[in-house]
């Protein structure tokens, strides 16, 4: 049984169709009321509509054994770093197939409307709905450096967010029209994730200032330095949200 005003979790199990039928109707008299509410569930449902699309074709494509990531690794060991970098969107365009041009799609026009739009969607699609696997998993920060260094030479260090309680556990490339992407997600003992997210600039290198700004359940906390720009995507209602800002120095 659903609580009444909804949650956030009440409100993406909505979208996501697994309330009960009681429930349902339940949702449905709540939002014919609160008209800013529903206009938030209808674009979480557009959202839910685009990803739905993206995938479906392409998680029932046969694997392929040209894309095992040992193969990969092998064939890229001896190769320059710069190098690396642009086979690795490459593998992320020709193994996530028809998943990463329309989330590329998706994510330059979301990031063009607000900032870092690009850095929640992955969030969601990844950490939150856990859709697809990492990429990269990583026993701890070093390693998880090691691995971001690959193929962001000049990005920043990841934070350090122990004193919070979390650490990155696992990693993910990205594709967006400006180049490669990555996502580490961080989490704690008790299961909270959260991420950072590092992309190139927008169009016409465009850097943003610091800043913080909030969608739905969630808090994104953003900059940039020296050719790229990022964001800690945070669950903005958990305890650990004021302490990891105050980490952050925020």
């Amino acid at each position: 049984m659903i609580s009444m005003p909804p949650s956030d979790s009440d409100l993406h199990a909505y979208v996501d169709r697994q309330l009960s039928p009681s429930d349902q109707r339940l949702m449905q008299s709540y939002l014919a009321s609160h008209p800013e509410v529903a206009a938030r569930v209808r674009a979480w449902q557009q959202d839910a509509r685009h990803l739905r699309t993206a995938l479906g074709g392409a998680l029932q494509q046969p694997a392929n054994p040209d894309l095992d990531p040992a193969m990969i690794r092998r064939r890229l060991k001896y190769r320059s770093r710069r190098y690396l970098a642009s086979a690795a969107v490459l593998l992320v365009a020709l193994s996530v197939g028809a998943v990463s041009g329309w989330q590329a799609r998706e994510m330059t026009l979301l990031s063009a409307a607000a900032p870092m739009a690009d850095a929640m969607q992955a969030y969601r699609l990844f950490a939150q709905e856990g859709i697809l696997p990492a990429d990269y998993q990583a026993d701890d920060e070093q390693h998880m450096q090691d691995w971001l260094d690959r193929y962001f030479t000049r990005a920043n260090r990841l934070p350090d967010l122990s004193n919070a309680g979390f650490k990155p556990v696992s990693g993910r490339l990205l594709s967006t029209e400006q180049g490669a992407a990555a996502m580490v997600v961080y989490q704690d003992p008790s299961g909270q994730k959260i991420s950072f997210y590092v992309r190139p600039p927008g169009p016409r290198n465009f850097l943003l200032p610091r800043g913080s700004r909030r969608d739905g359940e969630l808090q994104a906390e953003y900059w940039s330095g020296p050719g790229y720009n990022y964001a800690v995507v945070i669950p903005s209602d958990t305890p650990a949200a004021q302490k990891l800002r105050q980490t952050l120095n925020f």
